[in-house]
């Protein structure tokens, strides 16, 4: 049991010899440095730095703004409606692009007026001003097996699904989790070399 209570104590340091001292320093920094370098391989292997460009995820995601995207959070969850998820260009797998997931493996989606409609149901988009939808329609088209349909926020400078059809589940290697620059988007995006995530 700690006792923290001990009005007689002086300043710990005193009470400690100059042998103890030191290697009470080397001890602190050593386990220091163990944190540090754990925090390192976290950020190193799990996370990736992603710069985004285009203006398709505003408001969202701005043009040149950087995040963090988890690489490896679908190894142990599922994709899911709404998650913007950063994948593998299909028509050239050199680039990266990042959207939001709009329909999943097995539903119907079509667009009726700018308006989304998932198995036939009206489906709210709460994360898109109304002066960001585009009015078009389109479908219905059949989401295949292991695949998701994906589209920008911004809808009518968006190229996705919509022209590049929907996106295998092995293309998609992240999900977007927190912005940290510029500084006053620095926060979570929840509903070392740089990747150039084209959101066009």
């Amino acid at each position: 049991m700690l006792d923290i209570s001990n009005p007689g104590s002086q300043n710990p340091a005193e009470n400690l010899s100059a042998p103890q001292l030191r290697q009470d320093l080397r001890s602190w920094t050593r386990d220091l440095a163990v944190a540090l370098g754990l925090a390192l391989v976290i950020i190193v292997f799990l996370y990736q730095p992603v710069k985004v460009e285009g203006t398709s995820m505003a408001p969202l995601l701005s043009d040149q703004e950087r995040i963090f995207i988890n690489k490896f959070v679908y190894r142990f969850e599922p994709i899911g409606r709404g998650d913007v998820i950063v994948f593998w260009y299909p028509l050239d797998r050199s680039k990266s692009f990042i959207k939001r997931v709009i329909g999943l493996p097995g539903e119907t989606i079509e667009l009726r007026g700018g308006r989304l409609y998932v198995d036939g149901k009206a489906r709210p988009e709460v994360y898109i001003p109304a002066s960001y939808l585009d009015g078009s329609s389109y479908g219905p088209v059949a989401v295949p097996k292991d695949e998701y349909f994906v589209m920008g926020d911004h809808r009518d400078s968006s190229n996705d699904s919509r022209v590049f059809g929907p996106i295998g589940r092995r293309d998609i290697y992240g999900k977007a989790v927190f912005a940290y620059w510029p500084v006053d988007h620095f926060g979570s995006l929840t509903g070392t070399s740089t990747v150039n995530a084209a959101s066009k």
